[in-house]
């Protein structure tokens, strides 16, 4: 199952750190926190990432094609050729698509780009902003079961995100705007869709969490799952600031991997 990974935005709330790099490479602990996500996934088993770049992207397409650089011990043998040897090489067994899904085109627009990478199969789908630690083979578990076309995985907080009405069932009712003094379930990303979800994306100016989420949720094709442990956002400054400590200190509830 792919993992398709929105990492594409301006990151304007954070500005002070996205003006010289995208805001998914934004490094906690050293690294950014895209690689954090994406070690959450792979603790899980999904291995095969597809990245939806835009702003900067090509920052994120030289990450990783150093990463054998970043991970090891390295001889530069200029003696016999300009020979490079790799010691201690360690890399994560993950497939990484990065794909320029376009400057301004909105989140249901990227996820549309990647359909041809995506293929006609189940995905997951998450934003490059925001760890959890929520148990991901138990979500993909939720949505098997209950035969909808998305999931998103919603968290209790208050927080400044599109507030979500859910039903008896975990199936979602609709979203009303957003109050800093909400405590009531908000959408945390970490989906589960379906292929069939691309039909309701009309193109790159379709923003996901409005558009698409309306007409899933008017035909009844959208399911919560209720995550009640650790997931929180790097919109500001403060947030960034907050997961530093968080990491640090040695008490990241999103680092489920040894």
């Amino acid at each position: 199952m792919k993992v398709v990974l929105l990492a594409g935005g301006l990151g304007t709330r954070i500005s002070e750190e996205s003006e010289y790099r995208p805001k998914p490479m934004v490094e906690i602990g050293g690294m950014p926190i895209l690689w954090h996500i994406m070690k959450e996934y792979s603790y899980y088993g999904f291995q095969d990432f597809i990245i939806c770049a835009g702003y900067k992207q090509h920052m994120i397409k030289e990450w990783f094609a150093d990463y054998f650089l970043r991970t090891s011990d390295v001889t530069f043998d200029f003696t016999q050729g300009d020979k490079i040897i790799l010691h201690n090489k360690h890399t994560e067994p993950w497939c990484v698509t990065v794909v320029d899904t376009g400057l301004k085109t909105m989140t249901g627009g990227r996820i549309k780009r990647v359909q041809s990478y995506v293929g006609d199969e189940t995905f997951l789908m998450t934003y490059g902003d925001g760890v959890c630690d929520v148990n991901i083979a138990k979500l993909v578990a939720f949505h098997e079961k209950h035969g909808k076309l998305a999931t998103l995985t919603a968290v209790q907080q208050k927080q400044q995100k599109g507030v979500l009405d859910i039903n008896w069932d975990n199936s979602v009712r609709g979203f009303r705007e957003k109050n800093i003094d909400d405590g009531v379930p908000i959408n945390a990303g970490y989906m589960v869709l379906e292929p069939k979800v691309f039909d309701f994306i009309e193109g790159d100016e379709t923003v996901f969490e409005k558009a698409t989420m309306d007409r899933l949720v008017a035909d009844g094709q959208l399911m919560s799952y209720q995550h009640k442990g650790f997931w929180q956002c790097m919109d500001t400054q403060y947030e960034h600031q907050l997961l530093e400590e968080m990491w640090e200190q040695g008490r990241a509830p999103w680092k489920v991997w040894d």
